[in-house]
């Protein structure tokens, strides 16, 4: 076969330099035809006809709020099956049980019967790659707590998680449906359970104590010890907060002092250009987590402002909130029906800020990321410092891309309006940068 094609390659290429060279005259229809025979053999030697080319799924994006899973269809090949069709007249039908037999030899079938074999979903291999890509991940027992107080102090004994099950055959289904008509961008079919709540105080059940109406969550992965404890104390000056009806949050009133006095210890933080040790580095963890429940409920963000840069903690980015008392804050409004009660608890390496009150019948639905204007990091940079001993070394920051980023949350009253509201995010690029001891060493003609 190669031998064949390369002979017609050598041929078309003679061909059309005869002509070209005016050896030969031929219509342009011909010519056109040469060429052809050209392109046609040079194929089959980069694609040989023996090979069937398998269809290209694009990747799937599958979305919980702010969770983003992908799915690569092509990397499964159980997706797929082969199963028999029958049909009358060309009418898809489930055949008499006498039409079934095993063995190679199948009887005449009835007039206007056939039996095919086709490739088809394979709906219980896709549920199996949910549960075990996503499932694992979202699904959580609803839990039970008890909220009681005690003078001025709310405590709880348990912790009231939602309960929450991804339906995976509902899940499975949208996906070949999705598959089916080039759509790439579904919505996770989740089931939530609110939790079992006592509250045993009378004026947080006037004040319309009752339920969990939003969680944020936040995975701290990879950080380090003194990054962990940073957001351990953080978190416990949330826990048992009270947001009256009507009232703006400020994360930084609440959080009050940064120090080693407050019981906060150096690690990396965000100081303009640079990145180095301060107290209580982590604490934008606590925020983030505080911050993506309330704006996934739908609560109105009365300030926020996204990192100078993309943070590995926050992703996907465009959900962060940063903050740096007493300049840089994290607000909301409380303008639902009843006041706010948070707790605030970390399980493994992930944080949790649980609001307990009233839902209302607001709507909400976040969409996004949108990410675009990537740009690669700047090159390296070095610079002296006194603020090291001499001839001493440190990073003051790691190389990481910029990008601009946009969520949009759409809102939608009972009535069926929507109001849509975004939510922007710009991402600087960062160099490499090491910082040295001392002052750069003088030229020796300096002088001179």
């Amino acid at each position: 076969m190669k031998l064949l094609v390369d002979n017609s390659i050598d041929e078309a290429i003679r061909l059309m330099a005869n002509v070209r060279s005016g050896k030969w005259k031929v219509e342009s229809g011909t010519f056109f035809l040469m060429i052809s025979i050209f392109a046609f053999a040079l194929s089959t030697i980069l694609y040989p006809l023996s090979v069937t080319a398998k269809p290209y799924y694009p990747e799937l994006l599958i979305r919980y709020d702010h969770h983003l899973f992908s799915l690569n269809p092509n990397a499964h090949v159980s997706w797929r099956k082969t199963e028999e069709v029958w049909t009358y007249n060309n009418t898809e039908i489930v055949p008499p049980q006498t039409l079934r037999v095993d063995g190679d030899s199948i009887p005449d079938l009835p007039e206007g019967i056939t039996r095919s074999l086709q490739s088809v979903w394979n709906s219980a291999a896709i549920a199996a790659t949910i549960t075990e890509q996503i499932s694992s991940i979202i699904d959580r027992p609803r839990g039970e707590v008890t909220i009681r107080k005690e003078g001025d102090e709310i405590t709880f004994e348990g912790v009231g998680f939602l309960g929450k099950e991804v339906d995976t055959y509902r899940t499975a289904q949208l996906i070949i449906d999705a598959l089916e008509k080039g759509v790439t961008d579904i919505h996770l079919s989740v089931t939530e359970r609110q939790p079992i709540i006592h509250v045993l105080d009378s004026d947080l059940q006037d004040s319309g104590i009752q339920e969990v109406i939003a969680i944020g969550e936040s995975d701290f992965s990879r950080s380090a010890n003194a990054r962990r404890h940073n957001i351990s104390a953080g978190l416990s000056k949330f826990n048992g907060h009270y947001i009256a009806r009507g009232e703006t949050f400020s994360f930084n009133e609440v959080l009050g002092p940064v120090n080693a006095q407050t019981g906060y210890v150096k690690e990396l933080v965000i100081l303009g250009d640079k990145t180095l040790p301060d107290y209580g580095g982590g604490l934008c963890q606590v925020s983030t987590t505080a911050y993506r429940g309330i704006w996934e409920y739908g609560y109105p963000i009365a300030d926020r402002r996204n990192h100078s840069f993309a943070v590995q903690y926050y992703a996907p980015q465009g959900t962060d909130a940063t903050i740096y008392p007493p300049y840089t804050d994290m607000k909301f409004v409380n303008d639902g029906p009843s006041a706010i009660v948070i707790q605030t608890h970390i399980e493994g390496d992930r944080a949790f800020f649980i609001y307990y009150g009233m839902r209302d019948e607001r709507e909400v639905e976040i969409i996004g990321p949108y990410v675009w204007d990537r740009r690669e990091p700047p090159p390296d940079r070095t610079e002296y410092t006194t603020d090291i001993p001499p001839g001493e070394t440190r990073i003051a920051g790691k190389a990481v891309p910029g990008m601009q980023s946009a969520w949009f949350r759409v809102m939608r009253d009972i009535d069926g309006t929507e109001d849509i509201e975004p939510f922007y995010s710009y991402y600087e690029a960062r160099p490499n940068f090491t910082q040295i001891g001392g002052s750069p060493v003088a030229p020796s003609w300096l002088g001179q």
